[in-house]
């Protein structure tokens, strides 16, 4: 029976360059709605840009444009990353929009009028960086670079009034956080006390927001403006019955960095607006390059428009669908994708197409033939097919997309054994009948599979249709045709030389390197530290006086757990001294200090001797 089917992608910051980790959660909500439109649900399938905050208003100051503006020049980034992966979103969001600033508003006085909206003031630790306030713990971590100690009024949502609500929700509905180990993650963080939420931020600080309903001195926190574009998309407070109709949605896709704000901020705002809560929230890993995450500042970001413009936009998809189990990280490298592009659709999928099509030309003058009566063999594949149809059906809604694939390849590779078994290439000669009873029904698998396949590669899969000449989207078989002519083809995956491609890459590699003059620009030099003292009111941090030449500096470093005071005074040190300027624990410091690390040992890279000044250039 046939459904509805909503589902949402996190909405991507705007100020983000898109990346492989936006494609992958973006194609697998487009796999996903895909598939169910195939089954006959009706689908709505969301994803957007989140364009308000802190950072946002920073850039927009940067490039001395207004933030609307700013906001507006970067979305194109993503709407053309959509449309070269083929992305068949219903609806595209951003935060700016007049129906969802109404819709935030909206909720908000709800939500306010519920009693759940309060003022306080508070004296905190802020992270300008994450846009948020951090713990003690959190700024002695040495991740945070851009704090204030801020003390002012700000309204809070009582998010703690809804702790034994939210677990009671969790326990009593099992999908509702998936995978198991991310449901089990969040139950641990609600067995401490929850506390209220600060949920706006005054507009001396920061204009580029929401205005509170209630109070229009201060604009609504990013994250309470966000998370409600799930609902704004349904037509919530503009169309009644759309949005009873998509609300709650089936599936909010993230990536596991945002379980907490999903799982449990979003949850407890929309208990308190007397809400559904969505039905799931599915979590998935990271891509990995290496043992490392991808991102900005290691320098291993893949692109996917450039994978795009190398190998098309099929064989991206079906990578990044395959290679990852849903819920666990995955690790890209170019080996691994060009292994896969090779031996699952040059050798599996492409090879099948080429050998059927090329015989019944050569055979049968391009004419599929008339199977008439199967053997045994021919109800196997024929079983086989029907089998898949209903093994991938369950696999989708399990969310086992990778498995859907693998058993969908493992069908393809069984119908290459029936060829390799019945070699038509030979029964042609002495029973020209039972060479067509073969070919078809190789032919009608393949059809089959591509059909399956469809969802995962639109593009190439709507190639060997039209080559089939086949008509419709009917699992059953029997769907091909007998009479039907086939249509000459290009290949379908041509083979990529590994040997060519690995030249490619080193080449590749050795332009990524840097020159001495970029080396130079990191402006590394010796430093004497001439005194040190601990940061008032945290544990692993260090304000150092440093002498640079003739110059004086400060700098603050997370270094209290290696190293005491007395150690460090005299010692000559190297500095990053061109760095610009930032606030650590509302101390600010000129510069950072070189160290080695390694699992929670760390060392100072000093220079021996007394011949070396500070202020010298490291070479």
């Amino acid at each position: 029976m046939s459904g509805k089917f909503y589902i949402t992608t996190p909405i991507y910051y705007v100020n983000d360059k898109p990346h492989i980790g936006h494609a992958y959660t973006t194609i697998l909500a487009d796999v996903l709605s895909r598939y169910h439109r195939a089954e006959g649900d009706d689908v709505f399938f969301l994803t957007g840009l989140d364009e308000h905050g802190q950072k946002v208003q920073q850039a927009a100051e940067k490039r001395n444009v207004e933030p609307k503006q700013h906001c507006d020049e970067m979305a194109p980034r993503f709407l053309e990353l959509w449309d070269k992966l083929h992305i068949s979103n219903d609806d595209f969001i951003r935060t700016t929009e007049q129906r969802h600033i109404k819709v935030v508003q909206n909720i908000l006085q709800t939500v306010y009028d519920n009693g759940d909206i309060y003022e306080d003031e508070y004296v905190g630790l802020y992270s300008i960086s994450e846009e948020r306030f951090i713990t003690e713990k959190e700024a002695e971590s040495g991740e945070f670079r851009d704090i204030k100690k801020l003390k002012e009024k700000n309204y809070f949502f009582r998010m703690s009034k809804y702790q034994q609500a939210l677990i009671d929700h969790i326990n009593d509905n099992p999908a509702f956080i998936q995978p198991v180990h991310r449901k089990n993650e969040i139950l641990g963080f609600l067995r401490k006390p929850l506390g209220d939420l600060c949920i706006s931020r005054p507009k001396t600080r920061l204009a580029w927001g929401i205005d509170l309903p209630f109070d229009n001195d201060y604009v609504t926190y990013v994250w309470f403006d966000a998370l409600i574009n799930y609902v704004t998309a349904t037509g919530y407070g503009v169309d009644e019955d759309s949005y009873k109709k998509w609300w709650p949605c089936e599936y909010h896709l993230i990536g596991k960095d945002i379980l907490t704000t999903h799982t449990v901020y979003w949850p407890t705002m929309l208990m308190s607006a007397n809400m559904p809560l969505p039905k799931t929230i599915f979590a998935h890993g990271w891509w990995l390059s290496g043992e490392s995450k991808m991102s900005k500042s290691l320098g291993n970001v893949v692109n996917p428009l450039d994978l795009i413009e190398e190998y098309g936009v099929d064989p991206v998809r079906y990578y990044l669908m395959r290679e990852m189990v849903l819920g666990q990280d995955a690790n890209f490298t170019m080996e691994s994708f060009i292994k896969r592009y090779n031996s699952d659709l040059a050798n599996d999928f492409g090879n099948l197409l080429s050998r059927v099509s090329k015989l019944i030309e050569k055979n049968f003058d391009g004419i599929i033939p008339n199977p008439l009566k199967n053997s045994d063999a021919e109800n196997i594949i024929q079983s086989s097919a029907e089998k898949t149809v209903e093994l991938i059906h369950n696999l989708i809604h399990k969310m086992k997309v990778n498995d859907a694939i693998e058993e969908t390849m493992q069908f393809i590779r069984g119908v290459n054994k029936y060829m390799e078994q019945q070699a038509p290439w030979k029964l042609v000669k002495e029973d020209k009948e039972s060479a067509g009873r073969v070919l078809y029904t190789a032919a009608e698998a393949l059809r089959i599979g591509t059909l399956l396949l469809t969802p995962v590669m639109p593009h190439r899969t709507e190639f060997v249709l039209e080559t089939l000449n086949a008509k419709g989207t009917d699992l059953h078989w029997g769907g091909l045709k007998p009479g039907t002519k086939l249509k000459q083809h290009s290949p379908l995956f041509p083979r990529v030389n590994v040997k060519k491609e690995t030249q490619k890459q080193t080449k590749q590699l050795k332009k990524k390197t840097i020159t001495i003059e970029d080396f130079e620009k990191l402006g590394l030099k010796t430093a004497e530290i001439i005194s040190a003292e601990k940061v008032e009111g945290a544990d692993k941090l260090y304000k150092l006086q440093i002498l640079l030449g003739d110059e004086k500096r400060q700098i603050v470093s997370g270094i209290a757990d290696h190293y005491s005071l007395d150690e460090l005074v005299g010692k000559m040190i190297v500095v990053v001294s061109n760095l610009e300027p930032a606030a650590i624990r509302g101390v600010e410091s000129k510069g950072m200090l070189l160290a080695a690390s390694r699992k929670k040992e760390l060392s100072l890279i000093v220079i021996d001797g007394d011949k070396i000044e500070s202020g010298e250039k490291v070479y």
